[in-house]
Parts: structure tokens; sequence; C-alpha cells
């Protein structure tokens, strides 16, 4: 495992890059009530790997479901569960269930705690480590959103292998980007690595987590200067 602490003026977050999601259970609060926002599909293969939670709320799938009612179908939950400031979300998904599950624990009760445990290439290297978190308005992406660190990013590598090439290939994508913005040794690694990254090879998806980790955090202590 390769932790990465991230400090900046919006808060602390631990990026912990090659954990297994088998180990969540420790980076959680002691005696506090935990809501695991997550969606039918990473339940259906990853559910027996769940925490203890007290309550569990799934978002469908998709980006138009990216929006202030999936928020609010989760605010409306622990409500009537009765959550208070001290209780913890923990989001196991993508970059749309990241995204929503960070937005509504900004705005509950003027922010309670979270995590989360992210479930895709695209969504370890930019969307769960950004500090970014919004949803869809009016036709317009991300309109509505927070500046607001998660306590952790747990970045399973084992989680990989059950990415489709489609979703696989969305995640490299983001880190060429990364590569010919920001870091010119990364881009190279990629360009004599592809062999491997058609195979799902860990050891250089774990790389890309890395080094993108690394990339974003001196982006977001950029922005927090200027805010």
């Amino acid at each position: 495992m390769i932790p990465i602490t991230i400090d900046s003026e919006i808060g602390k977050s631990k990026i912990l890059a090659g954990e297994s999601i088998s180990n969540v259970t420790q980076y959680l609060p002691d005696n506090k009530k935990i809501v695991i926002i997550t969606d039918e599909k990473i339940n259906a293969v990853y559910g027996h790997l769940f925490p203890k939670a007290d309550l569990i709320i799934f978002i469908p799938q998709g980006e138009k479901n990216k929006s202030l009612q999936s928020a609010e179908l989760i605010i409306q939950k622990m409500a009537e569960a009765e959550f208070d400031r001290s209780s913890f979300i923990l989001a196991i998904g993508g970059g749309i269930v990241c995204d929503i599950a960070g937005f509504a624990a900004a705005i509950y009760m003027r922010g309670i705690k979270f995590g989360f445990v992210s479930t895709t290439l695209l969504s370890q290297v930019d969307a769960s480590v950004g500090g970014k978190n919004g949803v869809n308005f009016g036709g317009y992406k991300n309109l509505v959103g927070t500046f607001c660190l998660p306590e952790f990013v747990i970045c399973d590598p084992e989680m990989l292998k059950t990415l489709p090439q489609s979703e696989l290939i969305s995640g490299i994508a983001e880190v060429v980007k990364h590569g010919l913005i920001a870091d010119a040794n990364l881009f190279e690694f990629i360009e004599q690595n592809t062999d491997k990254i058609r195979k799902y090879d860990l050891n250089v998806l774990m790389r890309f987590v890395h080094d993108s980790v690394i990339i974003k955090s001196k982006s977001i202590s950029r922005l927090c200067s200027m805010i």
C-alpha cells in the first residue's frame, strides 16, 4: 500500500493506493452511525466485502442520476434514520456515486465526515481525490457543488480487474492527460506499458493511480490558495 496525504486549506485527506476494501473498517470511526452509498451493480459484485453499516442507500446508475434528486434521497433516508452530525458516509463506487455522496455529506447538517472506496480507474485517478463534489442541474454538468475532501480514499487494485474495457480506457485517458500536462515520465511510462495495460497489470495501474494522485494533490493546493 502507498498512502498519500493531501493537506490543503479545505481539509486533509489520506489516499490509500493499494489498500483493500476488506480493510475499510479500520478507517471508519468507532461507535458512530455509518451509512453506505453505492449502486446495485457494485453491491452485487462486492457487497459481501462491505463493512457493517446502519443504513445502505442505492443510487441509480447513469449520469442522469447525478442530480439534486439523488442527493435529496440520501438526505431524506438519513434524516428518517436519525443520523446526526457525528455520523459518517462511506461511498463505495465510481465517480458518480462518490460525487453525489460527497455532496450530500457536505450539506447534511452543514457537513459530516465521509470516505470513499473508489471502484473505477477514472475515479481513483481523478474524481474521488479532487475534493470537488457536485451534481448536475438544468442540463449543466456539476453546476451545484462543494469543495470538501474525504477523510480517506481506498483505491483497491483488485477492483479494477472487474472493469469492462470501456471503463478502463476512460481511466487511461485521464492518466494520459495528466502525463501530457504535468509529468513527462508518466507519459513515457504509459507508452512503454501498453501491452501490460491491456492485460490489467495491477503494478502498472497502481503506478497510474499513485502518480495521478500526486499531480491532483498539487492542483488542489494551487486551487485552494486561490479560494
